[in-house]
């Protein structure tokens, strides 16, 4: 199971954590994504990290704001957001797949993505 916890209320130009803690199995071989969901709009992808590997992957919309990274010991993930805006309001959303089905499906693909969190709001005020 996956528990995305660190959303809530920011102004734009702010920065939020969001942590996403791993159970119940190794995640070894898997790759860590968030994605977000508007309001009123689809599921997408924001960023992707390697479990073991500690490759990443961004989002044009979020590179060089955001940063993703994973903790293998703890079996958790992060995602550091910098600079805020108003349109990263959505519920973000933690996901886990196996590389062997992301590399054919695409690590930005939610597709690929066979484990999924509750999801967290974030809301980036004026």
């Amino acid at each position: 199971q996956l528990q995305a916890s660190g959303g809530g209320l920011v102004q734009a130009g702010g920065s939020l954590r969001l942590s996403c803690a791993a159970s119940g199995r190794s995640f070894s071989g898997f790759a860590m994504g968030w994605f977000r969901q508007a309001h009123g709009k689809e599921r997408e992808f924001v960023a992707a990290v390697t479990w073991t590997g500690g490759s990443t992957i961004y989002a044009e919309s979020v590179k060089g704001r955001f940063t993703i990274s994973k903790d293998s010991a703890e079996n958790t993930g992060t995602l550091q957001m910098n600079s805020l805006k108003i349109e990263d309001t959505a519920v973000y959303y933690c996901a886990a797949g196996p590389m062997f089905k992301l590399v054919s499906t695409s690590i930005t693909n939610r597709d690929g993505y066979d484990y999924w969190g509750q999801g967290t709001l974030v809301t980036v005020s004026s």
